[in-house]
């Protein structure tokens, strides 16, 4: 699959393990959830589950647009100012590899495409 995530809490200097994601593709009546995962002790998730048969990991992501929902109440507490983050982008060419990583701390966080 060519389509990879991963956490890093920029208050701790680590990476942010098992945060709970969600992946959904945009669709005529919203978007649909395609596949989840939790991020690995260095932050990562690189193989992402999938739900139903919306997800086909060797031809996806196809182009579309696609949100990412990072449960961050999960790994931040209660108290989290941001509960979760949603991070939606547009894969414009089929088989390039999308890489959306998220720098999250308590009150701020930052995304970018990254290789």
């Amino acid at each position: 699959m060519s389509l990879s995530t991963h956490v890093l809490d920029t208050a701790a200097g680590r990476p942010a393990p098992d945060v709970f994601v969600r992946l959904s593709r945009r669709a005529a009546h919203g978007f649909v959830p395609v596949a989840e995962g939790r991020t690995d002790d260095d932050g990562r998730i690189r193989a992402w589950t999938p739900l139903g048969r919306e997800w086909i990991a060797e031809e996806d992501p196809r182009p579309g647009t696609y949100r990412l929902v990072f449960d961050t109440a999960g790994y931040l507490g209660d108290e989290a100012f941001f509960p979760e983050v949603s991070v939606v982008f547009t894969v414009r060419a089929a088989g390039e590899h999308h890489h959306v990583p998220l720098l999250l701390s308590p009150f701020a966080y930052s995304t970018y495409r990254g290789s």
